[in-house]
């Protein structure tokens, strides 16, 4: 039996805003958290398994290990997500995972960045259907309407060719402006 597929339930860039700004505290681990998952397009469980060893500034790429089909890859770090990492990093001081566990040997997991997400929703006065996902699909969707081919992400595993071209796409993260994004001083 053939069921109609549907499409995708999407953010618009003022709700992301409200949504990253609504993240439970305290600090900024799920403000951070949910910022790569749409200003990287991750997936809830590639944004769990980040490692600070992943993060590239020199290149401006996350690494992504065993993704969705046991790929490695390459996804985009943009400026405004480098912030706000360097920022939440300066708060956790974590050498292994970047969202470090109540137990730091282990990384939060995905129903405790669900369960954040959900309630920055509910703060933000979104629905309950906003979850992680919601924040990628919403990427995928502003990168299209900024005319942006949303394949970069995907073929970036194959070619280093991809990968520079990764490196000059402006996610839709940097379209936003966020509180506590400003540099430490």
């Amino acid at each position: 039996m053939h069921y109609p597929r549907r499409l995708p339930r999407v953010l618009s860039t003022e709700d992301v805003g409200r949504l990253l700004e609504a993240a439970p505290g305290p600090g900024l681990k799920y403000k951070a958290a949910l910022s790569v998952a749409y200003g990287a397009g991750l997936r809830a469980s590639e944004v769990v398994s980040v490692k600070v060893s992943d993060i590239d500034s020199k290149r401006m790429l996350i690494r992504v290990e065993q993704g969705k089909g046991r790929k490695d890859r390459h996804a985009m770090l943009s400026p405004q997500l480098l912030t706000v990492l360097r920022a939440w990093w300066l708060q956790c001081r974590s050498q292994g995972w970047l969202f470090p566990g109540q137990d730091p040997i282990l990384p939060i997991t995905t129903r405790q960045l669900n369960r954040a997400c959900h309630m920055a929703a509910d703060v933000a006065g979104l629905g309950t259907w906003v979850s992680p996902h919601t924040l990628r699909h919403s990427f995928a969707t502003h990168l299209l309407e900024s005319h942006t081919d949303v394949r970069v992400d995907t073929t970036a595993r194959y070619a280093q060719v991809a990968t520079n071209l990764l490196r000059t796409v402006t996610s839709p993260l940097d379209h936003l402006t966020l509180a506590e994004n400003k540099e430490p001083t």
